[in-house]
């Protein structure tokens, strides 16, 4: 083969290299990309229309005002199930994030075994919200679990009896969802320590401060990132929060723990209201939209700010 054509072959193997590394990435993501715009961002769009419509049993697709939202906020459990959210997942995150840091922190100190207390933190989190749902109905039954266990032992004067409590139910889903979460949340901030430079420490205790100094002046303040990923990560699973509360309380007793999420499937393919269940997930969405943006804007102001 001449110089010419050896030169005319590099150049061609060249360009297909080219076209190669600048078409191949976008075709292996295409697939992902058009089902996400799809199943994802196409539904979110039907949902939103849905909710602008009369539909009933079925879809009916004729624009009707916003006539659902106003029917929406003058239904009372509405408010009860909004209630609810707030009072669980202030509560789920508070906790998550205390019992989360706490461990995390305690494992950071080198002791000993710190690989099978990890791996028992972690376990409740290979669990499906179904299972710790179905496990905690059990624990907190006042005929079967943990009350019945110390009248057994003799202690017949203690009552816990939250989770047929109208007024305390809630609480129960509170600490079960905390007892799932708190080891992932405690896995996320272990990793985030475990990134900070041992040399500032080691600085700051040749300065004299003490470990609880380092850690609430120096290390937490470092962690800003993960508190950000933990929160966003955590306020998702309250808001959607479905599987846990039917499996523990199915919304009751009456409709005293009822969550937006219940309502929505309640009213959309049990009451034959599709409409006003679309309009109530349009709600649950834009509280994810509340809590999402807001974070998503301390986060990037803080980075630009080199903080």
């Amino acid at each position: 083969m001449s110089r010419a054509g050896s030169r005319a072959g590099s150049r061609a193997i060249t360009r297909f290299g080219a076209l190669a590394d600048a078409w191949l990435p976008r075709l292996v993501l295409s697939p992902t990309i058009i089902a996400s715009l799809v199943f994802v961002y196409g539904f979110i769009g039907l949902t939103a229309w849905l909710s602008l419509t009369e539909s009933r049993m079925m879809p009916n697709f004729d624009y009707a005002g916003f006539g659902q939202y106003e029917r929406l906020f003058d239904i009372e459990r509405w408010w009860v199930s909004a209630g609810n959210l707030g009072i669980f997942g202030g509560l789920f995150i508070l906790f998550c994030l205390a019992i989360g840091l706490t461990m995390a922190i305690l494992l950071d100190q080198r002791i000993r075994h710190e690989g099978a207390l990890r791996a028992i933190y972690l376990y409740p989190m290979a669990l499906s919200f179904i299972v710790t749902g179905a496990a905690w109905k059990w624990i907190l039954n006042p005929g079967l679990g943990l009350e019945k266990m110390l009248h057994d032992w003799g202690y017949t004067n203690f009552t816990f009896d939250w989770l047929v409590d109208s007024d305390m139910a809630i609480y129960t889903v509170v600490i079960a969802g905390v007892w799932q979460s708190s080891g992932f949340v405690m896995a996320l901030f272990l990793a985030g320590l475990r990134s900070v430079d041992d040399s500032i420490i080691k600085a700051a205790m040749v300065d004299g401060a003490s470990l609880p100094t380092i850690y609430r002046r120096i290390v937490i303040p470092s962690l800003r990132p993960v508190f950000f990923s933990v929160l966003l990560v955590l306020a998702h699973i309250a808001i959607k929060s479905f599987d846990l509360v039917m499996a523990l309380t199915a919304g009751g007793p009456g409709t005293s723990s009822d969550v937006p999420a219940i309502f929505m499937y309640q009213f959309s393919f049990t009451r034959g209201q599709l409409g006003l269940g679309a309009a109530s997930a349009m709600m649950m969405l834009a509280t994810v939209l509340a809590v999402l943006v807001p974070l998503m804007y301390m986060e990037t102001k803080g980075a630009r700010h080199g903080r």
